[in-house]
C-alpha cells in the first residue's frame, strides 16, 4: 500500500515538474520574444504567475521534501527490523 503511494507520489510531482519547467521555457520565450517585438503572451503569464505557477513551484518543493522524509522513515524502518 505504502509503495503504490509512494509511486503515486512520485509520479504526480514528476507531472509537476515537467509542467514548471514548461512554464519556465514559456516565460524565457515569451520575454524574448517581447524584446523582438512579437507578443508570445508574458502578459497571460503574469496574470497566471499567482494563482498557477506559484502553487506549482510549491507544491513541487512540498512534495520533493515529503518524498525524501518518507523515504528515509521507510529505510531507518527497514534497518531497525
Amino acid at each position: 500500500m505504502k509503495e503504490k503511494l509512494l509511486q503515486w507520489l512520485n509520479l504526480a510531482l514528476m507531472a509537476d515538474l515537467f509542467f514548471v519547467l514548461l512554464s519556465f521555457v514559456w516565460f524565457a520565450a515569451a520575454v524574448i520574444g517581447r524584446s523582438a517585438g512579437f507578443p508570445l503572451g508574458l502578459d497571460v503569464w503574469y496574470k497566471l504567475w499567482d494563482p498557477v505557477m506559484q502553487p506549482a513551484i510549491g507544491i513541487l518543493m512540498a512534495g520533493a521534501i515529503a518524498s525524501g522524509v518518507i523515504s528515509w522513515v521507510n529505510k531507518r524502518l527497514n534497518q531497525a527490523q
